[in-house]
């Protein structure tokens, strides 16, 4: 079933956002945060996916080496495990960033053999050295060309201008949105104009990047519509979790901490108090999003479960 199809539940639903282990890591990582979440009957789970990125190596003579290392693989192997272990719909991610158009066909065909329907297609993150994103050869620079490839497929068009009768695949695709603007675009207009230019392109929903304030996420609905977007706008949430992270999200993820919510986790005395804060607010924002008519909510765990479980429990 796809994404859009679950989301004509009548019931609240929440979805789970997991990283792929680091490698030389267990799969039992994804089971032991999956594990304690699967209790809440979510529709579905998002496995992101990783490029590789750029490190510096320390050699043997003293001088340094550039190296390119893909710290997180095996989105397609993971999206298949969960789907076998837990019987869920996945909506396995597949970014531009690290991939040329043919290895992202391979990819499609992997998970169209799998009976995968879903995909999120982001472009991904720069290279954390640089910063700046650089499609590989023959890759592709945004994530509206992705889609475009996708959707060929969708319609049995593949690389290989010579094939005859080709497999239709049938993706469902999700995209990013951004209720405090990509930190890339020039303003919150234009950022519009090309979320609105992928749904056309073919993408049936929208995911927001995480957000502290609901006002955010509501004005940036209205925002969509009044530009005339209309697929569903899925709103993001991840709990906070420590104080460092007043300075980190910010920094990492582009979004606002609100002015209330930084205060009170100065006040708190220690790394407990900040996680039950981290709680109570993720609680609050999802309370009021569910009573405002939002079918489900999506939490990003970034490998964390105690915090989604004391949520979860608290709003379903």
């Amino acid at each position: 079933m796809n994404v859009t199809q679950h989301l004509k539940s009548c019931k609240r639903q929440v979805s789970f956002e997991i990283l792929p282990p680091s490698k030389g890591s267990s799969i039992k990582m994804v089971y032991d945060v999956l594990d304690p979440l699967m209790e809440f009957k979510p529709p579905y789970i998002n496995i992101t996916y990783h490029q590789s990125e750029t490190v510096l190596i320390s050699r043997d003579d003293g001088l340094m080496e550039m190296r390119h290392v893909r710290k997180r693989p095996g989105t397609v192997a993971i999206s298949a495990a969960i789907m076998n272990r837990y019987q869920v719909d996945v909506v396995p991610h597949l970014i531009c960033g690290g991939f040329s158009r043919e290895e992202t066909e391979d990819a499609l065909i992997d998970l169209h053999y799998l009976g995968i329907e879903n995909i999120l297609v982001v472009r991904g993150d720069g290279d954390p050295l640089s910063k700046r994103f650089q499609p590989v050869k023959d890759g592709h620079r945004y994530a509206i060309e992705l889609i475009g490839q996708i959707m060929n497929m969708n319609r049995g068009v593949y690389l290989d201008t010579l094939l005859r009768n080709a497999e239709h695949t049938n993706f469902s695709l999700g995209v990013a949105g951004y209720p405090e603007k990509h930190f890339e675009s020039p303003n919150k207009q234009s950022d519009l104009v090309w979320l609105k230019a992928k749904v056309e392109a073919g993408a049936d929903y929208i995911v927001t990047q995480m957000f502290f304030d609901n006002r955010k996420y509501f004005a940036f609905v209205n925002e969509c519509r009044a530009t005339g977007i209309n697929v569903p706008i899925i709103p993001g949430i991840k709990p906070l979790s420590s104080s460092k992270q007043l300075h980190i999200i910010p920094q990492t993820f582009k979004v606002d901490i609100p002015e209330e919510l930084s205060r009170e986790v100065e006040k708190c005395s220690s790394p407990q108090q900040v996680r039950e804060l981290g709680v109570e607010w993720s609680v609050k924002q999802s309370r009021e999003l569910f009573a405002a008519g939002v079918p489900l909510i999506h939490y990003f765990t970034l490998g964390k479960t105690d915090q989604m479980v004391d949520i979860v429990r608290q709003i379903l």
